[in-house]
């Protein structure tokens, strides 16, 4: 298995999953937290399996690969639960909105009547591109920040004995 890969699934399925359950997912709201989180865990898991120092290339790739596996859960799961949980939720947002302002709640109801599955996945769609591009930043973050080594290793002094002959 390529060394990246399973750093990338293991940041992709923070992303996914935390962007997929509702309520939790509230917390992307914040310039998309978990997509950050998740390149920065794969960056984490990355770094300490390197033996050499890593490249802040090296944690944009994280950042795109974990990005993509997030990417894809939330479509595949993400979609459905929303789809699911629209009428609940919808019903919630109309009583948050109607007692703070009520002047608003026919307009709400007519733009949440106008939802189709195609917009929800056109949606879907848009929001795992987003969390992709949040992946990447992770990813360049937390080269910097975990990543303590400098440079290039020195490499190792030659044996003392090497070669076993005289010199001519």
């Amino acid at each position: 298995m390529n060394s990246k890969l399973k750093p990338a699934i293991i940041g992709g399925l923070v992303v996914g999953l935390l962007s997929a359950i509702p309520v939790v997912n509230f917390v992307n709201i914040c310039c998309c937290l978990w997509a950050i989180l998740g390149g920065l865990i794969a960056s984490k898991i990355y770094i300490n399996a390197s033996p050499t120092p890593v490249k802040a290339g090296d944690g944009a790739v994280l950042g795109v690969l974990s990005g993509v596996v997030g990417a894809a859960i939330y479509i595949v799961i993400g979609i459905p639960i929303a789809l699911i949980l629209r009428g609940p939720i919808n019903a919630m947002l109309l009583s948050l909105i109607e007692r703070l302002n009520p002047a608003q709640v026919e307009l709400m109801r007519q733009s949440m009547a106008d939802q189709t599955i195609i917009g929800a996945v056109i949606r879907g769609l848009i929001f795992g591109i987003i969390l992709i591009i949040f992946s990447v930043l992770g990813g360049l973050l937390g080269v910097p920040i975990f990543e303590k080594r400098k440079g290039n290793p020195a490499p190792p002094p030659p044996p003392q004995s090497y070669g076993g002959g005289t010199a001519a």
